[in-house]
């Protein structure tokens, strides 16, 4: 693997709405609209102005993204993406890594440089963190070496068990 681009990558165990980066992304529900989990943690640290732009957008189906300002976030943008409900399908996959990649190309157009994740689809949508993770890093190690404009992606995860996950599968996948 090529180191250069390793450097770019960071893996975090901390809370995503107090990064300062230019975009950190939003694991939604097809609405926009709120929920629970890093959703709603989202929703409630940007304010009611995220909602009502999210109102405007009318919602994101599974495997895109949208984007909006992040108000009272430390983070410029959000970047809204709907990860796959896990169904142990193939589908699945794909679907996931079309969020990540999908976040990328918008980060790429908007000229953001830095873009952090959260574990999307890991929460109520019951996908394996151990499958999650190898498709997460894998999905943004190969957007990296094609496109040149993205400077640092991070995977900040809220739980230590998540984290450690996401640390297994970045030694065993990318840093080999």
């Amino acid at each position: 693997m090529d180191e250069n681009i390793l450097s770019k990558f960071s893996i975090l165990q901390d809370d995503i709405t107090r990064l300062d980066v230019d975009a950190i992304v939003n694991a939604a529900n097809s609405t926009l609209l709120g929920g629970g989990g890093v959703d709603g943690a989202i929703h409630r640290a940007a304010g009611p102005e995220l909602l009502a732009e999210c109102r405007e957008i009318g919602g994101c189906p599974p495997g895109e993204a949208r984007i909006t300002r992040g108000y009272h976030l430390p983070a410029r943008h959000v970047i809204h993406t709907v990860g796959p409900v896990y169904s142990g399908s193939a589908a699945d996959g794909r679907v996931l890594r079309n969020c990540y990649r999908n976040c990328l190309e918008i980060a790429l157009r908007h000229h953001l440089a830095s873009v952090a994740f959260p574990a999307i689809s890991c929460g109520v949508y019951g996908y394996p963190v151990d499958l999650a993770a190898a498709i997460a890093l894998k999905a943004s190690y190969d957007f990296i070496i094609n496109n040149s404009g993205i400077e640092e992606i991070y995977f900040v995860l809220f739980s230590k068990p998540v984290y450690d996950e996401y640390l297994r599968q970045f030694q065993r996948h990318l840093s080999a």
